[in-house]
């Protein structure tokens, strides 16, 4: 079995209007949100063994915003193609993939769909189709490698966004 955390980035800063996309930082309502993202992680044992995570500052910024909270820290691997990735792009990541949970840090519009198109069912939580930022999906996959991986093959075992957090 395969486990996927799949985690958009936290509420970025648009204070600066000539700052590129690609160099937005996280606001502090974001920083407050990683940091939210990475207890609720470890107080339910979703802890990642390999973070797949796009090279845009924000969502190196989420990823050291949650680290902190979980109880190893695992390998983090910055994957440029995972800057603004469709979900094709996405699972071509994924299929790469060599830990048995693996957490990929993205951003919308792609990873929306990514999620949409991975699970059987969709959770309940009708904030899943708009995936805000922060908002965090985990999935078993019954598979004994991510090459295998594909579309509708996802069992949704959680799903949280990060003002739904009880800290």
């Amino acid at each position: 079995m395969k486990r996927l955390i799949l985690t958009r980035h936290a509420k970025s800063a648009w204070d600066d209007p000539l700052t590129p996309d690609h160099d937005r930082p996280l606001n502090e309502r974001g920083k407050a949100a990683a940091a939210d993202l990475g207890q609720w992680l470890a107080s339910r044992g979703y802890v990642p063994q390999k973070v797949l995570c796009s090279d845009a500052v924000r969502t190196r910024q989420t990823w050291s915003g949650i680290a902190p909270a979980l109880p190893a820290t695992p390998l983090m691997e910055l994957k440029p193609a995972l800057y603004h990735a469709g979900p094709d792009v996405m699972l071509a990541v994924l299929r790469h993939a060599q830990a048995d949970t693996v957490m990929m840090i993205g951003h919308n519009p792609g990873i929306a769909e990514f999620a949409a198109r991975l699970v059987a069912h969709a959770p309940l939580n009708p904030e899943f189709d708009r995936y805000p930022t922060g908002a965090t999906l985990v999935a078993d996959f019954i598979i004994d490698s991510w090459e295998e991986v594909g579309f509708g093959m996802g069992a949704t075992v959680d799903f949280i966004i990060p003002r739904e957090i009880v800290v």
